[in-house]
């Protein structure tokens, strides 16, 4: 089965290089060109995306006549206290520079920890995944968000890389094959960029 993995087209905070994680913001004008740019495949028939609104605009414009599925643990990483924030806002917050010098890792003041965030939005990949394989399923796409899309490359893809070895550009993505491990856990291969 083939996995389509999108990030959502751009929204204001992403022009002005702000964490916008848990902050539901729509689609920007410019957004709303990059999606148009991608063009129209109305042959997918279902779409996953988060419950945040930038992610289902984002599908809307890209799949039209697709059925849209929201799952909440596909949301954004929360970035608590420095939600909506950009670096030279932050550069001087010493608990901004411990968490960035911890690689992005520990969860920000109030907010999740990489880790707990890959698991809830593993968790969730790899039960619609099996799901769809199981149905026998040709392709499974998910317009969703960067930190999503890292979150399951670093944990399903082989060979193994790091997490933001799969950062993408707004209304980017991959496209990866999957299969099942040994383990009954999906196994992706990045084979090409969408888009």
């Amino acid at each position: 089965m083939k996995i389509v993995l999108i990030r959502h087209g751009s929204t204001e905070g992403n022009t002005l290089k702000r964490y916008i994680g848990v902050t539901d913001e729509p689609l920007c004008e410019l957004g709303i060109r990059q999606a148009q740019a991608a063009g129209e495949d109305e042959s997918v028939t279902q779409v996953w995306v988060s419950s945040l609104v930038r992610t289902g605009q984002t599908a809307a414009l890209l799949f039209p006549k697709a059925q849209i599925i929201e799952e909440k643990a596909f949301d954004e990483m929360n970035f608590g206290a420095f939600e909506g924030k950009n670096y030279s806002e932050l550069e001087n917050d010493p608990r901004y520079r411990q968490w960035v010098e911890d690689g992005c890792t520990s969860a920000p003041p109030e907010g999740e920890s990489r880790a707990d965030f890959s698991d809830r939005v593993c968790r969730a990949f790899e039960k619609i995944a099996a799901e769809q394989m199981e149905k026998g399923a040709y392709q499974t796409v998910m317009v969703v968000h960067g930190g999503t899309v890292m979150a399951v490359l670093e944990r399903c893809a082989e060979p193994k890389k790091d997490y933001f070895t799969y950062a993408l550009k707004n209304c980017r993505g991959y496209i990866c094959d999957c299969q099942t491990d040994p383990n009954g856990k999906p196994k992706l291969t990045v084979l090409s960029k969408w888009n």
